[in-house]
């Protein structure tokens, strides 16, 4: 039996309890791929994308593998406009485009790509996995994914949102540690309910549902892996590690910000995309926090910003861009995606080596 054989690898057939963490504005065909062919589940982020290029995207990881690899999707009701509240927020986002030179703001024609045709576009690709964030799927959604070959993945940040999941039918739970780095999963309860720390969470949901859970949150190195997996995860989820990756497609400036990050270096804001997530604070995430409660909620805050952190991005500004990252950004190493695998496999055994060292010292 492999030495790191779980419920998870084995459903999946795949070598390592590695998942990459779907990460918005840092995905990459190249990046899914890489993971996927060191041993580990690669992840795409297709939440921004229509369905013309999630199709071509998926397309494009099948050209560079032939492993497993899964592709996310943010569930979104329908967007209910209030013009009110965009009018203050334009007023309040004017100084940075003034600052950036892209004129005054207006309204966009749509605020998101519509979710219906996105599940649609997914559901006709039919990856290997599916994974959702911000809501959960119907019963029927769920079956259809199994008739077309795709396994499921639910993020839940609470036990409730677990058992939910695993009621609709996922065949696996993301559990999202408050650690994690970019938006925030969670679709019951309030957000300072369910920003669990993940030490906490991983075995109440574990003891909660029967299908495998992934750990996702602060998970930098093999002994967070080993740790995971010692409070009953499947496998760990890993976002924030793989941003240094030469495969990740981000702004030389949100780098160079994970560079000098510390532990005490992000907190949650609602500023950029009207829904609570975590990043490295900067000039923009302070000077809008007067204002966070009063924003209107995603997607709509995320259009309004979007030219802003474009051209931020562009401009090397990285005090108006939304640079994302969990809690262990301190820990980040810059190696390339296939190396950093191999590295948490190894630093994972080593972790649970030395434990199995204790007990026979009886120092357990």
């Amino acid at each position: 039996m492999p030495f790191f054989h779980t419920k998870f690898t084995a459903s999946l057939g795949i070598d390592y309890p590695i998942v990459l963490g779907p990460m918005n504005n840092a995905s990459s065909p190249e990046l899914a791929a890489a993971v996927s062919n060191a041993g580990g589940l690669g992840s795409f982020a297709a939440a921004l994308l229509p369905p013309a290029a999630i199709a071509e995207a998926v397309g494009k990881i099948r050209s560079l593998t032939d492993k497993p690899f899964s592709v996310n999707l943010f569930i979104l009701d329908e967007v209910i406009a209030d013009g009110s509240a965009i009018s203050r927020s334009q007023e309040w986002l004017q100084p940075y485009r003034d600052a950036l030179g892209i004129g005054p703001g207006t309204v966009p024609e749509k605020f998101c790509e519509r979710f219906q045709d996105q599940l649609q576009a997914l559901l006709d690709a039919a990856p290997p996995v599916v994974s959702f964030t911000f809501g959960i799927l119907s019963a029927e959604a769920v079956a259809r994914f199994h008739a077309a070959g795709s396994k499921i993945i639910g993020t839940a940040t609470t036990v409730s949102e677990a058992r939910a999941w695993e009621a609709a039918g996922a065949d696996f739970i993301c559990v999202q540690g408050g650690e994690a780095g970019g938006h925030r999963g969670s679709f019951l309860g309030d957000i300072e309910q369910s920003t669990i720390g993940l030490m906490a969470l991983i075995p109440q949901v574990a003891d909660a549902v029967s299908v495998p859970v992934i750990a996702a949150g602060g998970i930098m190195d093999g002994r967070g892996v080993a740790a995971a997996l010692l409070l009953g995860a499947q496998a760990a989820q890993q976002g924030t590690a793989f941003l240094s990756c030469p495969e990740c497609p981000i702004p030389p400036a949100w780098k160079a910000a994970l560079r000098t990050a510390r532990d005490d270096s992000t907190r949650l804001t609602r500023s950029f995309s009207g829904r609570h997530a975590r990043g490295i604070v900067n000039e923009f995430m302070e000077q809008m926090r007067p204002y966070e409660n009063q924003l209107p909620p995603y997607p709509i805050q995320n259009a309004l910003t979007g030219p802003i952190r474009q051209a931020a991005a562009k401009a090397n500004r990285p005090e108006y861009m939304s640079l994302w990252a969990g809690q262990g950004v301190g820990m980040s190493r810059q190696l390339p995606a296939q190396e950093l695998v191999s590295r948490l496999m190894q630093e994972t055994r080593a972790a649970l080596a030395s434990i199995e060292e204790l007990e026979h010292k009886g120092l357990k």
